[in-house]
């Protein structure tokens, strides 16, 4: 049998199928790639021809079985399906779509219905990411996956039935934000592979949806992925290209957090020069957005200097300047509380400048703390933080250390 490429499955109307386990529309769309006949197609799932004429018509019933032995025989791959080696009497039940249909009741709005595609339909599916965005900050990333990739499986379905309306565009772009989300949740799970396949996706839909300042906000996103992955060069290079696809006017928030993230890779590149000139110029955006009423789709959240001030803690500690590592790191906390997630980021960077200062005591405390979020929220990106915090540790043996050691040794075990 001829292997049918991996992006098949991710095309519009397979991807919807695969979503709500349509197995009729999947063996049709597998026959059409394969340039099967029906009687082929039957010879395939090892059916007699008049069984799979029915199922393909939608008059055959199927188990759970049945839908697992198929899939398995024409190359389907199972996860997509939702569910594994081993299911349920339901087909159809998606634990999934009922994570993601909880989340949008949070955002008050409803799903759209098959033949329901107007104007209400692209914010609709921005209000139900929107709302996964604001739950990140304090759920683990575990919980968040399924219902995450469900969101792009639906925005998908949604397009493929939406592709020529004059409302395409926006569609799209609800599909990169749902697919930029999952990149997000899927990097805090240190799953790299997943994680840049929906930042391409994103950055993908936004291009289509003709949406200049999505595709710059996804493609900075993929860029301060691989700078927190230390490849500061991959991500400078990016930042580059995220400018250049915003144009020449973009928004102060825009400005204020690209230069921040170029900032971070030049850091972490060890340029200090670069490092420091970027910040100036992030400081100079946050001033000019200072009186924006609100920040444009596709940011939730304000860029102001309390956030300015947590890229300066991590800027400082990557160019060895503990002392203003730490300040940077106060004025961040004093000024705003951000997320449990990324407050857990910079109290791994901040331990990090106490114990360049010699506070070691000091440091194994806010690593301590880090490991703890690391371990509520089930933040693999936290956890891993710490982990570098320890194999960089040079201090002292002490009773705190091994407390310290057996937390994360019995964290990982």
């Amino acid at each position: 049998m001829t292997q049918i490429p991996p992006q098949f499955w991710s095309g519009p109307v397979v991807a919807a199928a695969l979503a709500e386990c349509d197995l009729p529309t999947i063996l049709e769309e597998v026959r059409r790639a394969h340039g099967w006949t029906q009687g082929q197609l039957a010879e395939a799932v090892g059916y007699s021809q008049s069984w799979v004429s029915k199922v393909l018509r939608g008059r055959q019933p199927l188990t759970v079985d049945q839908v697992r032995e198929i899939s398995i025989q024409i190359g389907v791959p199972l996860h997509l399906l939702r569910f594994g080696a081993r299911g349920d009497d339901d087909p159809t039940k998606r634990r999934d779509f009922g994570k993601a249909v909880a989340l949008t009741a949070l955002a008050g709005v409803a799903l759209p219905k098959r033949t329901d595609v107007d104007e209400t339909t692209a914010a609709t599916l921005t209000s139900i990411t929107g709302a996964q965005r604001r739950l990140e900050a304090v759920t683990p990333a575990r919980e968040l996956a399924r219902p995450a990739v469900a969101q792009v499986d639906l925005a998908s379905r949604v397009l493929g039935r939406a592709a020529r309306s004059p409302h395409a565009d926006e569609i799209r772009a609800g599909l990169s934000e749902a697919a930029g989300f999952a990149a997000w949740v899927y990097a805090d799970m240190q799953d790299t592979g997943s994680a840049r396949l929906y930042y391409r996706r994103a950055v993908d839909s936004a291009r289509q949806a003709n949406h200049a300042l999505l595709a710059a906000y996804m493609i900075g996103s993929l860029a301060a992925f691989e700078i927190d992955a230390d490849d500061p060069l991959i991500g400078l290079n990016l930042l580059v290209r995220a400018r250049r696809e915003i144009g020449e006017r973009p928004p102060a928030i825009a400005r204020a957090w690209l230069s921040s993230l170029e900032a971070l890779g030049h850091a972490t590149a060890r340029d200090e020069a670069a490092a420091l000139q970027a910040l100036g110029a992030a400081e100079e955006a946050v001033r000019a957005g200072e009186r924006a009423a609100a920040p444009p789709w596709p940011w939730v959240f304000p860029f102001d200097h309390a956030k300015l001030a947590g890229y300066r803690a991590l800027v400082m500690v990557r160019l060895k300047r503990p002392v203003e590592a730490v300040a940077a790191f106060n004025e961040s906390l004093s000024s705003a509380q951000p997320g449990a997630k990324q407050r857990g980021v910079l109290m791994t960077e901040v331990a990090t400048a106490e114990a360049m200062s010699g506070r070691y005591e000091e440091a194994l405390y806010l690593a301590s703390n880090a490991l703890t979020v690391a371990t509520t929220y089930g933040s693999e990106r936290v956890l891993h933080r710490v982990k570098n915090f320890r194999r960089s540790y040079a201090g002292p043996s002490s009773g705190a250390l091994r407390s310290f050691d057996e937390r994360l040794h019995a964290t990982l075990i």
